[in-house]
């Protein structure tokens, strides 16, 4: 077999193995029917607030494999996957949609908070993505990996660069 086909082979398995821990840690969040309503709003560019959230889980778990971080993975994916689970199209101009990017960190812990059961690091993660949006920042490193995972990914989409870079392939 040569080196191409190998390395296709490896870059499917690091895939499915990222799948498959989203998949695992994070299975009650993703059958959530108030989790799939995020369809329904846009997020950046063209890419909805779920596919968001989903392409962050994913960034963050590449990043600690990658750089070889160990950390809470249940936490980080359960983060990553609530982190904007603020519930409205904040594309709307609405009076409680204003200053979006300072508020909705906190909105969405509240609607989490309100859906599932949070341990203290995925509160971390969510309070604290926005940073420096949030003025304090994060404590723990999976706070900080999550929010560089929601920067990059949020450049992509805003950029529309997403279709061709590898935190998207599934």
């Amino acid at each position: 077999m040569n080196e191409v086909v190998k390395n296709r082979i490896r870059k499917r398995e690091f895939a499915d193995s990222v799948e498959k821990t989203i998949l695992y840690y994070g299975l009650d969040i993703l059958n959530a029917k108030t989790f799939d309503e995020q369809d329904n709003f846009i997020q950046h560019g063209n890419i909805t607030v779920k596919q968001h959230c989903m392409s962050v889980a994913r960034a963050s778990l590449k990043i600690c494999y990658l750089l070889r971080i160990n950390c809470d993975e249940r936490s980080l994916v359960r983060g990553a996957l609530l982190h904007d689970y603020f519930l409205y199209d904040w594309h709307i101009p609405e009076k409680n949609h204003n200053w979006h990017g300072f508020r909705h960190a906190n909105i969405a812990f509240k609607n989490a908070s309100n859906d599932f059961n949070l341990n203290l690091l995925e509160i971390e993660i969510i309070k604290k993505h926005m940073w420096p949006l949030t003025i304090i920042p994060p404590k723990c490193k999976e706070a900080w990996i999550v929010n560089f995972a929601d920067t990059y990914c949020s450049l992509l989409e805003t950029l529309y660069i997403h279709k061709n870079v590898m935190i998207y392939q599934i």
